[in-house]
């Protein structure tokens, strides 16, 4: 292995190179999925939270009716701030009953 020539036809450079496009394309992934912010903080829409919490959207309106869970309208666009909602997760965590 001292002097040997290595082109782009030997295998560890592809395999090199196409472990790089896997990455390219994971972080293109990732990045396509990232939620925007303001100031750090992140928001979900109706779709979102309901998936997230694996509830009905008619679920999210009736806590909302209800004053259970925090939101925010603008125009006719409801938006719930993430440390909101996981501040809410929390104080509602009850240990298991024994």
């Amino acid at each position: 292995m001292g002097n040997e020539l290595i082109t782009e036809h030997d295998e560890r450079i592809r395999s090199y190179f196409q472990a790089l496009e896997r990455l390219s394309k994971a972080l293109e992934t990732l990045f396509s999925k990232r939620k925007s912010s303001l100031d750090g903080e992140s928001f979900y829409t109706d779709e979102e939270l309901s998936q997230r919490l694996k509830i009905s959207r008619r679920s999210l309106q009736d806590y909302r009716n209800q004053g259970r869970i925090p939101y925010i309208k603008l125009g006719g666009k409801i938006l719930y701030r993430s440390s909101d909602i996981e501040r809410m997760l929390e104080e509602g965590y009850r240990n298991e009953f024994r």
